[in-house]
C-alpha cells in the first residue's frame, strides 16, 4: 500500500462481523489483564506492507525477539484487496492474529464483538507516550476505551497551480485560507476560464463537512447530524460551484488518481496531496511543478483533518502480555521515528515531531510539505466518525450527486443520507 494522503483515504473500508454471533459489546473478549512474563509465541498481522518494508519489519521482530528471549513473533501480511473480509473472516472464525494493523473504521466492529483489547484498561502506562488526538483516533462511541495502539499518521497540504492563479487575475501568492475565499476564488478561475478550469476535482466527503463545522454525530454514536444547517450551507455551496464549472464536471464519479490527474493536465487548480506527489509533479509535469504553491488544508475548526493507523491486539489472544509488548514496541518513539524516515509519514508518539527532522527545513519544497504537515499534525483530528462504514460513504456520496444535479435540493439529500446512515448505523448494533 503506498503510504501517502490518498492511501489513507482509500484505506478507510468497511467490515461487518456478524455479530449477532459474538457480540459482547466490547466486554466479554477475554481478561483484560495484559501484565506477566512476556513470552510465547504470538502472530502479528500487517496491511500490504511486505513488498516495500520486509527488511525492516524482519530487523523490528529480530530486535524484539532478542530482547524478549523467550518470544517467537509470526509475520503475515496481507493484500490491500480484501483485507476487511480477512479479518471479518479470521474474527468469526476464532482464527484472529494476536497483533493486527487496524485503521479506526475496522477496529470498531471488533470492539463492539469485544475482540480488541481496551488498552485503557490493558495498558494505560502508555496512553501518556502518544498524542492525544492519535490516541483518541481508536476510541469508539458508546464502548469506553481505546482499542488500538495509535501507528504512523497522515495529512497534507493543498497544492495549487500558481499560473491558473494568475491567469485569472488572482495573486498567485495569496491562495485562499478561508471557506469564503476559497469559494470566491473558485467561481472566478471558471467565469475567467470560460467553464474549462474548475478549482476542486471532487465532492465533498464526511471529513470535508467536519472541516467545515458541521457536527458529524450525536455525543452517544447512535445517530448522525450532518444534515445540519451548516451541512446544507456547505453542500448548497457546492451546487454553486458545480453549476459554474467550479467543481469539476466529472467530480460525482472521481477517485483520488483522476483527480490527480486533473491537476497534472491543469484542469483543475487546486488538489490535496502529500509531501510523496511532488516528486510525481517533478516527473510527469515539470511545468506544473515550476509553478506549484503549496498551502495549508482549508478548515473552519483550526485542527486539519488527519489518517491514523493503528495496532491492535486481539482480546482474545493467549499470549496477551507478549502481544502488547509488541504492539507497544512496533509504535514506540524509536520504531515510528525509524519507519518515518523510510516513507512519507508521521509518527503518532509526543514530542517525535519536535525532532529536527519535522522541524528544520532545508530549502526543499519535500522538507516544507513535512514541516509544515507535523506542525499541523500535534492538534490535527480524524474527522470521519469510526462507525462511518463504507456502505455510508456511498450513501452520503449518491444523495451529495443528485443535489449537485439539482434532482433534489441539498437539505433533502442531506435528510435522506442521514435517514440511510441511521438505518445502516443500527444494523452495526
Amino acid at each position: 500500500m503506498r503510504i501517502s494522503r490518498r492511501a489513507f483515504a482509500a484505506a478507510a473500508v468497511a467490515v461487518v462481523l456478524p455479530l449477532s454471533a459474538c457480540d459482547s459489546g466490547g466486554e466479554g473478549g477475554g481478561s483484560s489483564d495484559a501484565s506477566g512474563k512476556v513470552e510465547g509465541d504470538i502472530t502479528f498481522q500487517t496491511w500490504n506492507l511486505r513488498a516495500n518494508f520486509k527488511p525492516y519489519f524482519e530487523g523490528l521482530i529480530a530486535e524484539f525477539e532478542k530482547k524478549h528471549p523467550g518470544t517467537e513473533v509470526k509475520w503475515v501480511d496481507q493484500p490491500a484487496e480484501g483485507y476487511a473480509d480477512k479479518i471479518s473472516a479470521d474474527a468469526a472464525g476464532g482464527t484472529l492474529p494476536d497483533v493486527v494493523n487496524v485503521s479506526p473504521d475496522l477496529v470498531a466492529p471488533l470492539a463492539k464483538a469485544g475482540l480488541a483489547l481496551d488498552l485503557d484498561k490493558a495498558a494505560p502506562q502508555y496512553r501518556k507516550e502518544y498524542l492525544p488526538g492519535a490516541w483518541a483516533g481508536h476510541r469508539i462511541p458508546g464502548l469506553p476505551g481505546t482499542y488500538a495502539f495509535p501507528w504512523y499518521l497522515n495529512t497534507g497540504p493543498l497544492f495549487y497551480n500558481k499560473s491558473l492563479f494568475k491567469e485569472a487575475g488572482l495573486d498567485p501568492d495569496k491562495p485562499p485560507t478561508t471557506y469564503g475565499d476559497l469559494f470566491t476564488d473558485a467561481l472566478r478561475l471558471a467565469k475567467k476560464s470560460g467553464g474549462k478550469v474548475a478549482t476542486l476535482a471532487n465532492v465533498p466527503t464526511i471529513e470535508d463537512f467536519g472541516r467545515y463545522g458541521v457536527p458529524l454525530m450525536n455525543k452517544e454514536g447512535t445517530a448522525f447530524t450532518f444534515n445540519d444547517g451548516r451541512g446544507v450551507e456547505l453542500l448548497t455551496k457546492y451546487k454553486e460551484l458545480y453549476d459554474a464549472k467550479a467543481l469539476d464536471p466529472q467530480a460525482l464519479t472521481a477517485t483520488p488518481e483522476s483527480s490527480g490527474k486533473k491537476f497534472l493536465t491543469g484542469a483543475v487548480a487546486m488538489n490535496p496531496g502529500s509531501a510523496l506527489d511532488l516528486g510525481n509533479f517533478k516527473k510527469q509535469a515539470p511545468s506544473l511543478y515550476e509553478n506549484i504553491g503549496i498551502t495549508d488544508q482549508i478548515t473552519s475548526t483550526g485542527h486539519v483533518n488527519m489518517y491514523v493507523m493503528g495496532v491492535m491486539v486481539n482480546a482474545q489472544s493467549k499470549r496477551k502480555p507478549a502481544a502488547v509488548a509488541f504492539a507497544h514496541f512496533v509504535t514506540d518513539a524509536a520504531h515510528q521515528m525509524s519507519f518515518a524516515k523510510k516513507v512519507a509519514i508521521f509518527p503518532s508518539t509526543a514530542g517525535s515531531l519536535d525532532d529536527p527532522y519535522f522541524t528544520e527545513e532545508d530549502g526543499t519544497d519535500e522538507t516544507r510539505v513535512r514541516v509544515a504537515a507535523a506542525k499541523s499534525l500535534k492538534t490535527a483530528v480524524n474527522y470521519t466518525p469510526v462507525l462511518f462504514s463504507e456502505q455510508m460513504k456511498i450513501a452520503l456520496r449518491n444523495e451529495v450527486a443528485k443535489a449537485l444535479q439539482g434532482k433534489q435540493s441539498p437539505k433533502e439529500a442531506l435528510d435522506n443520507a442521514v435517514k440511510e446512515c441511521d438505518r445502516l448505523l443500527t444494523q452495526q448494533s
